[in-house]
């Protein structure tokens, strides 16, 4: 059976404080360690709030970022500066404010073809992290979304076979049911092969769906996710969960 850490919150603002105060405590840690700190992140609604807390922290707490590579979760098939880039939401909101290196900033190129692109960016994490045992690289943290069908970055229901047992770290998705149709996604084996993996949801919209993922015999993408990542977190203001 799939275990997890269910953290469920009053407000979405509890939510984003909390994980925010947690990634901000790991940052600080790796930087303590002299070490760098990667993680690949994701966009959605939500996550405008997370990352503005999380500026708003960072500056309370003194942390800097400079030793942190950014990667994402997943892109839209969309130039840089377009307002449905998930690289364009994070440049306005957390790194401008924190004054990230742009050698520090990893973007999925979604004006590129999307074969081409997603060659790019398996060469590029592969140069910043080198592949462990597992024959792919181990960020160290993963942030998620979870979409009202159960979608986890652009990893969707009923995929083929190819997408759902890719052995690279990044893929193509020509047909995802959210438009555009054209994305770039890490591919389920990464997401699986990293060192931590937050879901971080809020909105009575996604209570359903995650409710199916949490079932024993759930079917959805991030219920295939939970059976292959034991003891990720999830941080969560949805209402029929939380009661």
């Amino acid at each position: 059976m799939p275990t997890y850490n269910l953290l469920p919150f009053d407000s979405p603002e509890a939510l984003a404080l909390a994980a925010a105060n947690a990634w901000v405590d790991e940052i600080a840690k790796a930087h303590s360690a002299g070490k760098n700190y990667s993680v690949a992140l994701s966009g959605g609604r939500f996550v405008q709030t997370f990352f503005a807390i999380t500026v708003e922290v960072a500056r309370a707490r003194s942390v800097s970022f400079d030793h942190v590579h950014f990667f994402w979760a997943d892109e839209r098939c969309v130039p840089p500066a377009s307002p449905d880039s998930n690289y364009k939401l994070a440049q306005d909101i957390i790194f401008t404010p924190l004054n990230i290196p742009p050698a520090n900033i990893h973007r999925l190129r979604g004006e590129l073809d999307p074969e081409i692109a997603v060659q790019q960016a398996i060469t590029e994490l592969a140069q910043i992290i080198p592949p462990g045992t597992a024959g792919l690289p181990a960020l160290d943290l993963v942030q998620l979304g979870l979409g009202e069908d159960g979608h986890i970055a652009s990893l969707f229901p009923n995929a083929s076979p190819e997408i759902i047992n890719c052995p690279a770290s990044f893929l193509a998705v020509y047909d995802s049911p959210k438009p555009p149709p054209r994305r770039i996604s890490l591919s389920y084996a990464a997401i699986a092969n990293a060192r931590q993996v937050w879901v971080l949801t809020s909105g009575a919209s996604k209570a359903e769906a995650m409710a199916e993922s949490l079932r024993p015999d759930g079917k959805t993408p991030f219920a295939r996710l939970l059976k292959s990542k034991p003891g990720l977190t999830i941080f969560c203001h949805l209402p029929k969960i939380n009661t």
